[in-house]
């Protein structure tokens, strides 16, 4: 029997089920994931469109980021009133927070000689040249910051098809190209952070852990935010600082009430 009588005979067509008919019988009956009991509660404590002063916006931070198994890192968003299209508006640089983000980072160096036996010292877990760059081309990269000498740049730079995408290409914008190797490394291990503003002109940046005091978080969001406010480009026109926000990792948002 011909597939055409077939068709005839049992009255279908023989075409192929279409995906999405599939995937909805998949999904039948399927319940979809809302929101944990927990953080529809945390939720009904943050006031929506509030903007909290700044005591009391860390303090109802610390009430809700909290019920997990884990430390939450606490972040901070900042809404920026620039154009990220124009290259003169562009907010980017390294951090050191008075008080620390919590944890330390994995830091390698690209020197040699001198340098490279400070560097070891100061905390990085792989120096080198010839022998890291190729180590990096091989796909290995399990290091949080990259930080490398001026002269070291012309070999580096062939791994900026592998370090560019992940952020972790050093730059002397952001303080990881710099001939004082063995300072840089001790910062960025001790918590130093990076910044940069993405296409929506925010800037996020990791100020501390749920379980640091109010006192150093707000002192980590004061030097933070006042360090942005001096970056102002001087082609940004109006409010510059337009939205601040904290949260948890698994917490609502909490807008402060520090913008200009």
């Amino acid at each position: 029997m011909t597939k055409e009588k077939a068709a005839k005979k049992t009255g279908k067509a023989g075409a192929a089920e279409s995906p999405d008919r599939a995937s909805g019988r998949r999904d039948r009956g399927r319940a979809m994931r809302g929101h944990s009991r927990r953080h529809k509660t945390n939720l009904e404590k943050v006031t929506k469109d509030e903007r909290y002063e700044l005591d009391a916006g860390v303090k109802l931070l610390k009430e809700v980021a909290v019920g997990t198994k884990f430390d939450q890192s606490v972040n901070l968003v900042m809404h920026l009133g620039i154009d990220p299209k124009h290259a003169d508006q562009m907010i980017r640089g390294s951090f050191s927070l008075p008080k620390g983000i919590g944890k330390t980072k994995r830091v390698i160096a690209f020197c040699d000689g001198e340098d490279a036996e400070k560097a070891r010292a100061a905390g990085a877990i792989e120096v080198g040249m010839d022998e890291l760059v190729k180590k990096i081309s091989d796909g290995w990269t399990e290091f949080d910051v990259a930080i490398a000498h001026p002269r070291s740049m012309g070999k580096v730079g062939r791994l900026g098809r592998v370090l560019g995408p992940q952020g972790k290409m050093p730059s002397p914008k952001n303080g990881t190209v710099t001939p004082n190797v063995e300072s840089a490394v001790r910062d960025f291990a001790a918590g130093k952070v990076e910044f940069r503003n993405d296409a929506g002109a925010n800037v996020h940046v990791v100020v501390g852990r749920a379980s640091f005091s109010e006192e150093d978080l707000k002192e980590n969001i004061l030097a933070f935010v006042e360090h942005i406010r001096k970056l102002k480009p001087s082609s940004s026109k109006g409010a510059y600082i337009k939205k601040v926000c904290v949260s948890g990792s698994m917490s609502p948002g909490v807008e402060l009430q520090m913008a200009q």
